[in-house]
């Protein structure tokens, strides 16, 4: 039945408001912590819903997509856009690897064994819980790299974003943000408008890579699960938003890492 092995596209009988609800909830975890929640998401698509990796990861990076369109407006609205625009270097810096990054890792995913592909997934999740304590527990301060290192390490940190949100189906923010603070020492919250810059292009090369595979079928064959989860995590996320600063980091930051380490160890088991 899953689409990994057969090519056959697997479909979620799920009720629509259960998967509206659990996008929202999804969209409220990451919208606490200024992000898209997908990291979160994709765990639920494998355990609640019943999807196989390749299939999970596709239908993760298929409403990361639509997060990220909804988000970057009202990001663009909150910086100036020519204050984001005289940075456009740092984006472009970025996107040199992260481009490259995204088709290679999206090439790797549909190559893998199934049972392969959840390991690689849950080891990522282990990554993504720890650069999640660090990156909101520590105060980040930038490398002072000169030009000459700076460019090549935006180029190989990009290509390693880049790998790491095809594989997880992620827009990759929690990685640029921070990314993008200590080698350009940009602030915060022109990071997180630049990091959409960067995610955008970055995700459409993976979306492009995946739509080559027949395991791109799986998007089509759940489309209307795909428009209900994406709406429920955008309404999750904008209230998540509000929430923000509700609950202290030291409370909220080590609850969340605890949540994606035991989804590493479920999606390890699954394999």
């Amino acid at each position: 039945m899953t689409i990994d092995q057969n090519l056959v596209p697997f479909r979620s009988t799920r009720s629509l408001p259960v998967v509206f609800g659990m996008g929202a909830a999804i969209g409220v975890l990451g919208g606490m912590i200024g992000l898209g929640g997908a990291e979160f998401r994709l765990p639920l698509l494998i355990g609640l819903f019943g999807f196989a990796a390749l299939s999970a990861v596709i239908l993760n990076k298929a409403m990361s997509l639509v997060v990220v369109l909804v988000a970057l407006p009202a990001r663009l609205a909150a910086v100036p856009a020519a204050e984001v625009a005289a940075r456009w270097p740092v984006a472009v810096n970025l996107l040199a690897g992260s481009l490259f990054g995204a088709w290679a890792g999206a090439s790797w995913a549909v190559r893998m064994r199934s049972a392969t592909l959840y390991k690689v997934l849950s080891i990522l999740m282990v990554f993504m819980a720890g650069a999640l304590v660090v990156t909101h527990t520590t105060t980040l301060d930038t490398l002072a790299l000169p030009l000459w290192a700076q460019i090549p390490s935006g180029v190989a940190a990009g290509f390693g974003i880049g790998v790491v949100a095809a594989i997880m189906g992620v827009a990759g923010g929690e990685l640029l943000i921070p990314t993008i603070v200590l080698l350009f020492g940009e602030n915060i919250k022109t990071a997180g408008s630049l990091s959409l810059l960067v995610s955008l292009p970055t995700m459409l090369v993976a979306f492009a890579r995946y739509s080559r595979d027949g395991s791109f079928a799986v998007l089509g064959a759940n489309l209307r699960f795909t428009t209900i989860m994406a709406a429920g995590s955008v309404v999750g996320a904008l209230l998540g938003g509000l929430l923000l600063g509700l609950f202290p980091d030291l409370v909220l930051i080590p609850a969340l890492a605890v949540i994606l380490l035991v989804s590493a160890v479920k999606l390890a088991r699954h394999g």
